[in-house]
């Protein structure tokens, strides 16, 4: 971007991308440039609303000098050649869940972002916006809550037909860990500040048996840190109930609980205490609320390297607790 201009934006993959065209749109920075889409009228629709073009192939996109900006939201085993692709075009590149699937991927995306550093690369791990969720990791930094020696993070996904019906089912080796757990995973390194450097994890398919999806459709996962904290993930496709995310952190001075209760923190282990109740939203304001901050970052110049490290922290950990699934053995974190 120069200071004449706005930045200009492309986005692919209209599911919850329309989301994210529809925030770039809304920004006075940016300029929606196009959009693309395998479902073509839909793309037509959300250009014509948007102002936009339709990108007809990939290759509009990340060889278009006029776009500065790539918002990649198409279905999962796409992310990592379109970020490669994106990084290659001198692109920033702003990415729905997973960043990417696998080692080699991951290894692929930071050698290509190291040689380009200017480009920002971040990840829609999108509870970071949650204002529950922000305070507890403002609280949990300034040591409100002693020393944190464990956390406890279900995904509950309560959509069963979008992993029988809908393209996960056709996606290659799809995780459930990648797909949803992730965002557990997030949140426990994004508010405890920790890597993890262990993981033992097992899974099952037994509420999915008999149909057209052929992976695990719960996996838990039980992550060693070097401080001794654990963290227990589960990322539960197949459950019966509303979509949700449960968190429980426990510290040596206070423990916090959000479930179906709402969100409280107990401040006394005396049997008489009440806790307190929580009634920030443990949910963003919408799908895009990572944008605004993202392209703030490109506009101010910010130091890229701390964001892109995180995202591949928290992917390398998702990572780790496949391969200890597919090993039945322990399994430690490779980070790049």
């Amino acid at each position: 971007m120069t200071a004449s201009r706005p930045l200009g934006v492309s986005v692919i993959g209209l599911g919850v991308g329309e989301q994210h065209a529809r925030t770039y749109a809304s920004l006075p920075s940016c300029r929606l440039v196009s959009v693309r889409d395998h479902d073509g009228e839909r793309a037509e629709r959300v250009a014509r609303e948007l102002s936009a073009c339709v990108a007809r192939a990939d290759a509009e996109i990340f060889e278009n000098p006029a776009i500065d900006v790539v918002s990649i939201a198409s279905y999962d085993d796409d992310h990592p050649a379109q970020v490669l692709a994106a990084i290659a075009g001198g692109k920033h590149a702003f990415v729905e869940k997973p960043l990417c699937r696998s080692a080699s991927e991951l290894t692929a995306i930071k050698s290509s972002w190291a040689a380009a550093r200017a480009r920002h690369v971040a990840s829609n791990l999108v509870l970071r916006a949650a204002p529950l969720f922000q305070w507890l990791r403002d609280e949990v930094q300034a040591g409100a809550f002693g020393e944190v020696y464990a956390f406890d993070g279900d995904y509950l996904y309560g959509r069963l037909h979008k992993i029988t019906q809908e393209w996960r089912s056709q996606v290659p080796d799809y995780s459930v860990m990648l797909g949803g757990g992730v965002h557990m995973v997030d949140l426990m390194l994004w508010i405890t500040g920790e890597r993890p450097r262990r993981v033992t994890a097992c899974g099952n398919r037994v509420s999915t048996e008999g149909t057209a999806f052929r992976y695990h459709d719960f996996v838990a996962a039980s992550y060693e840190f070097p401080s001794g904290m654990v963290g227990r993930i589960t990322a539960n496709f197949g459950s019966v109930h509303r979509h949700q995310h449960v968190v429980r952190l426990f510290g040596t001075r206070a423990t916090f609980i959000a479930d179906d209760l709402g969100a409280r923190v107990h401040w006394s282990r005396d049997p008489e205490s009440t806790p307190e109740v929580l009634t920030l939203s443990p949910r963003p304001a919408s799908k895009g609320a990572l944008i605004p901050p993202f392209i703030d970052a490109i506009i101010q110049g910010r130091e890229p390297a701390p964001i892109i490290q995180a995202e591949l922290d928290v992917i390398a950990a998702c990572v780790a607790a496949d391969r200890s699934v597919a090993a039945m053995a322990p399994a430690e974190v490779a980070y790049v």
